[in-house]
């Protein structure tokens, strides 16, 4: 993959890139982080990235929309769209078989500035949604070492401004991160943790890498690594024994506090809803660096949310479900329901049944609600035509597979007590194949050689 020697080693070269292939605006007029400045992006939302040059009270620009044009992503990566996800299952296959190291340096851009009184007024925090609760970090990532063994962790975290020195967050229940706290805070422990607003694809990918394709054993830096082409630079956090990434815009330091909760919401979440207010944990700031120019990145809930997640999510669930499930030949998630429903194409002559699929598609990600195995003949990126494969495929009476009192995603409304339905439907054509299964074709013409008008 090679970002590296495409010269992709940061957020500024991002937006370098981006203006090259004309798929960037630049705000110049002066923007209110609070609420204005979402209002404006969500205009541009699923096409050009938006550079805000002028935030009212700040003196650093704000970019957004890295991450919602999925075929953007896929040219950076040199592939297309729907190669995307096989290049990504290669990179955390390689890197699976032959980790690379990160490197420890003594300083990189992220430490040019060392804020002797760290004050997170100071950035340009936006508040996004006119219902949320506060301004909200949204796409920085966060470093963590496990409390017992020391292998890193990225993840990344909804993070509530709620004071100078003081977030509130949200951790995910299944997640590596609370794992590592729940032992900290067992032992009357904080757990340390680096924040780091404006990190590269490589940490970025690496940090939404789902927990099949990246167990608690494994250092997910080396996804970094991989995806980059180069061993990441690091760079020692100066208040606490976690590592910052050297090429971060921004990094914020500090500790998960043990045994403390405070209210965190209400958040426009990826589902569509706002999540609610509730008592959260604590994130107390340490310390604080930045380069001398940073530019603060965030991220919108919605399409750059579901694209993000699953540009690298599709990635790893293909390689775990190829691995139990060899004639599984595509995977997607539905445009609109990221990270709930998934689409497997599957090649029904090989061995695994589409019940295979369906099981090793739901012990592959937690949060899937809904898995639709399709025939080789569809296309998974097209909704109509996967939608077209469940009204003439799928029999209701024998194709559905429900799993009652499943694992719930939290942040879903539809779950109660951490429970719901998860739903398998078999849309493959029943074998043996009849002929009036048989999809009708066009000829391919090539209208180049006709006289068109218009």
């Amino acid at each position: 993959m090679d970002l590296a020697k495409r010269g992709l080693t940061d957020l500024q070269s991002y937006i370098e890139y981006l203006e090259d292939a004309k798929q960037l605006v630049r705000i110049k007029s002066a923007v209110d982080p609070d609420r204005e400045l979402a209002g404006i992006a969500k205009k541009f939302e699923g096409g050009k990235a938006v550079l805000f040059e002028n935030v009212k009270d700040c003196e650093y620009p704000v970019f957004v929309g890295l991450y919602w044009n999925r075929a953007t992503i896929a040219e950076m990566f040199g592939t297309s769209s729907e190669r995307l996800p096989f290049v990504l299952s290669d990179e955390i296959a390689a890197w699976r078989k032959s980790p690379v190291e990160p490197v420890i340096v003594d300083a990189g851009p992220a430490n040019e500035v060392i804020e002797e009184n760290p004050d997170l007024s100071t950035l340009p925090i936006p508040r996004h949604a006119e219902g949320d609760g506060g301004p909200y970090l949204t796409s920085s990532v966060v470093i963590t070492k496990d409390p017992d063994t020391g292998i890193r962790n990225l993840s990344i975290h909804r993070m509530m401004v709620t004071g100078e020195r003081r977030f509130t967050l949200l951790l995910e229940e299944f997640g590596h991160v609370m794992d590592y706290f729940k032992r900290a805070e067992a032992r009357g422990e904080a757990l340390e943790m680096t924040v780091n607003n404006g990190a590269d694809l490589g940490a970025h990918m690496a940090a939404a890498s789902p927990a099949s394709a990246a167990p608690i054993e494994t250092d997910e830096i080396g996804i970094a690594c991989q995806i980059r082409g180069e061993p990441v630079e690091l760079i020692q956090a100066q208040s606490v024994d976690v590592e910052a990434f050297a090429n971060a815009q921004f990094v914020i330091e500090g500790r998960l506090l043990p045994d403390v909760r405070e209210p965190e919401g209400p958040y426009a979440e990826v589902t569509g809803y706002y999540a609610s207010r509730e008592p959260r944990w604590v994130f107390e700031v340490t310390a604080m660096t930045r380069r001398r120019r940073p530019i603060f990145h965030t991220i919108l809930s919605g399409t750059e949310v579901r694209q993000a997640y699953a540009s690298v999510a599709e990635a790893g669930v293909f390689e775990r479900i190829r691995s139990g499930v060899p004639n599984a030949r595509q995977v997607h998630f539905s445009n609109g329901s990221v990270p709930y429903s998934l689409v497997v194409q599957l090649d029904t002559s090989g061995d695994c049944t589409p019940r295979d699929a369906i099981k090793v598609a739901f012990d592959t990600l937690v949060f899937l609600k809904t898995v639709t195995i399709v025939d080789t003949d569809v296309n998974i990126f097209d909704s109509a035509d996967v939608e077209w494969a469940v009204a003439t495929r799928c029999r209701f009476d024998k194709d559905l597979v429900f799993l009652p009192e499943a694992d719930g995603h939290r942040l879903n409304p539809m779950v109660e007590d951490d429970k719901w339905v998860r739903l398998g439907l078999d849309a493959t054509v029943p074998l043996p194949r009849e002929e009036k299964y048989e999809r009708f074709t066009m000829r391919d013409v090539d209208i180049s050689k006709f006289d068109i008008d218009g």
